[in-house]
């Protein structure tokens, strides 16, 4: 099959989940599928991160990405029915590229990699797969919530617009694609077809620990340019982290336990909260598989987010232990007190902390049970076949 993808980003290096997923379903169909990709490359994406993305593709053409953030935009969004995430994606080069690709060769079916470039596509005779790693209007709605008073009457009328050319976006495409059950049935069309996200489970070895190491290492990971990253981090350190440490002292114990924070775009205000049970590190260059290879558990209590975590299915892959919050497992079928453990109290969270660095058997327990769970339900292969599925089906 002969397929046109269409994306807001090009999926390399692998540093959002964004990235992450297309990449990989990408390196995965290539095997079966002639793929051409057009899509908005950023200024710091090198020639190698193109020459990556070549290699699992027939041919990717790029348009370079506009500065979202300008003037410009947000005077375009004030006065106009789009909100500010389809004005910052709307490109007639984009548009133009996509029209002369489909003249120039035979395709079989467009898939469009998140809604907000669905507007560039002319109007096209063939299959149009449209396929939403979250829903927009919702994740922007949690922002909303947790931005500024004084922005907040600004943010609304944004999402309310967000909301409606979503919906219509969902309304015109052929084929609907989301990422999980709870987001299928929000999104109240009776053809939806839901294709997870995933992991790989070869680079994202399982670790066992048969021992206990001396230190623990308490992983928190994400990059920071997310609102939801900086929040969730602000609410470890100042609400659940100094508990675990109050816990710890309640049981004489040694401090073994260390925070250690990893991430692109860590913000320099989080250093105020820098001691000797926290390590925040900065200059990291470690891949991430190896980066939960170090880590003893995940801690990872987000409050703000959409579709599902990266962070949660890499580290239940590499056998390090998960605590978070029910919106950190938002989309998996991951079960409280089987594969994770969850709440969204910081004294339950602080609890957990300390029940998984004292007992070991809880550990092992929860450790293999969600590396299991993560290789018969989130492997990249079976995602893809999925998503093969769902192709040959819309023809």
């Amino acid at each position: 099959m002969k397929i046109l993808m269409v994306s807001s980003f090009l999926p390399f290096p692998l540093t959002s989940g964004g990235h992450i997923r297309l990449y990989n379903l990408i390196k995965n169909l290539s095997e079966k599928h002639s793929i051409t990709l057009i899509c908005e490359k950023r200024d710091n994406q090198t020639e190698e991160d193109l020459a990556q993305v070549e290699k699992i593709c027939e041919k990717v053409i790029t348009v370079r990405r506009k500065k979202q953030w300008s003037i410009e935009n947000i005077l375009k969004t004030g006065f106009s029915s789009n909100p500010f995430l389809i004005t910052g994606h709307t490109s007639e080069e984009m548009r133009l590229l996509i029209q002369d690709e489909l003249v120039k060769m035979p395709y079989d079916l467009i898939h469009v990699e998140t809604f907000y470039v669905y507007q560039n596509l002319p109007r096209v005779r063939i299959p149009v797969v449209l396929v939403e790693h979250n829903i927009e209007y919702l994740v922007y709605q949690r922002y909303a919530k947790l931005a500024n008073p004084v922005l907040k009457p600004f943010l609304y009328v944004d999402v309310a617009k967000l909301k409606r050319k979503e919906e219509a976006a969902w309304r015109k495409a052929d084929r609907l694609v989301a990422v999980s059950n709870i987001e299928r049935h929000l999104m109240k069309r009776p053809d939806i077809e839901v294709v997870p996200n995933g992991v790989d489970t070869e680079k994202f070895a399982f670790r066992d620990y048969n021992q206990k190491p001396a230190e623990r290492r308490v992983l928190f990971i994400g990059n920071f340019k997310w609102i939801q990253n900086r929040d969730a981090l602000k609410f470890i350190l100042e609400e659940v982290w100094p508990l675990v440490l109050e816990k710890m002292q309640k049981q004489n114990r040694e401090t073994l336990l260390k925070l250690w924070v990893v991430g692109k775009e860590l913000p320099q205000s989080f250093k105020k909260y820098q001691d000797k049970s926290i390590i925040l590190d900065y200059g990291n260059k470690d891949d991430t598989w190896e980066i939960y290879a170090k880590a003893y558990m995940l801690l990872a209590p987000l409050r703000a987010a959409g579709g599902t975590s990266y962070k949660v299915l890499e580290a239940m892959a590499s056998g390090t232990a998960v605590v978070t919050t029910s919106l950190g497992i938002e989309g998996l079928e991951a079960k409280n007190g089987m594969h994770v453990l969850s709440s969204e109290a910081p004294l339950e969270l602080a609890e957990f902390v300390y029940n998984l660095y004292s007992d070991h058997s809880l550990y092992r327990k929860l450790t293999l049970s969600a590396r299991k769970f993560v290789e018969e339900n989130y492997d990249w292969r079976r995602i893809a076949k999925k998503l093969n599925e769902v192709y040959e089906s819309t023809l």
